[in-house]
């Protein structure tokens, strides 16, 4: 059956998400105190960054603009996060589209990797959104330690028990984070009273494309049913001129981008693209009238380990 762009898919938790998402960015005010707290270089968001607001007939702010231009070219997936510092206008764009609740999946993330930090944050992401629920929540990295990783996901559980959230899940997270994980969830089953007591995981959403293709970590999410989601799936354009990519781009009258979200597509990724341009955010979205065939989605695939953004997939347990 062919899909659309609000063709979904039903995750673990039993509830549906679409196949495409759109990627929120963050405020260029706020890049350096989010550089202080991940540690990463400024370098690494500089492709994120949204411009000021525009003159009229523009009104609310870019953010809201960004949302809604996806939500008129069809999105009904918004993918935020806590450090963003957008949920507010998110979810201003949400009630503002005049689209039902219920059919947008909105998605944030949490940054603080504790217990009582992931539970302060979700009570904020749902008061700033202004949104009764928030369809996906996930932690947003690893880092913290064990203990703490550990806490965050029982704040997310017990979210999900209260009707805050209705599925869960993790970013940026390697297979030894994720096999802690596994065990922390059995250990909850035990002590809480039975299977899905725990929590489910529903999602691992991690840099995924054909530079960076995470082998290890994708046979472990598809051996469990955990769904990947793609960030950077257009490598931020640094991969446009590859001749594999060009020659498909040609083959089917469609832009490098464009071949690149739909071999995430093709692959069984939820990819994410961004972009702050009224253009690029429809043409991102049109990638559902052409399939690429399984010897193209290979002929494309690489050997590489090149990530474009931060890479916390690979720190230690202890970090």
């Amino acid at each position: 059956m062919a899909t659309t762009i609000t063709s979904t898919i039903k995750l673990p938790s039993g509830f549906e998400i679409p196949r495409l998402g759109f990627g929120v960015s963050i405020p260029s005010n706020i890049i350096s105190p989010i550089v202080a707290l991940i540690q990463v270089s400024i370098k690494v968001y500089k492709t994120y960054e949204t411009p000021p607001p525009q003159p009229p007939p523009h009104t609310g702010t870019p953010m809201e603009r960004c949302c809604l231009e996806a939500l008129k070219a069809g999105y009904r997936h918004i993918d935020s996060a806590a450090i963003y510092k957008n949920e507010a206008g998110c979810g201003n764009a949400i009630r503002g589209s005049q689209i039902p609740r219920e059919q947008i999946f909105f998605t944030s993330k949490v940054i603080n990797i504790s217990y009582d930090g992931a539970k302060a944050q979700i009570d904020e992401s749902l008061a700033l959104s202004k949104l009764n629920y928030i369809d996906l929540m996930l932690l947003h990295q690893p880092r913290g330690g064990s203990e703490n990783r550990k806490g965050a996901w029982l704040a997310l559980v017990e979210a999900v028990e209260a009707g805050k959230i209705r599925s869960i899940g993790v970013s940026n997270y390697g297979v030894h984070h994720l096999n802690e994980l596994e065990a922390y969830i059995s250990k909850l089953e035990t002590e809480r009273g039975g299977k899905g007591r725990g929590g489910i995981i529903s999602i691992n959403q991690v840099e995924l494309h054909p530079w960076l293709g995470r082998k290890d970590i994708a046979e472990w999410c598809t051996a469990r049913g955990v769904f990947l989601e793609a960030y950077c799936p257009i490598v931020r354009g640094a991969r446009f001129d590859e001749p594999s990519v060009k020659k498909l781009a040609d083959k089917y009258g469609k832009t490098p981008a464009q071949v690149l979200i739909r071999w995430s597509l093709d692959k069984g990724f939820i990819p994410l693209p961004k972009s702050v341009t009224p253009d690029r955010i429809v043409a991102n979205a049109d990638v559902f009238d052409f399939n690429l065939t399984g010897e193209e989605v290979r002929a494309l695939e690489t050997e590489e380990y090149s990530p474009v953004a931060w890479d916390p997939t690979v720190t230690r347990l202890d970090e």
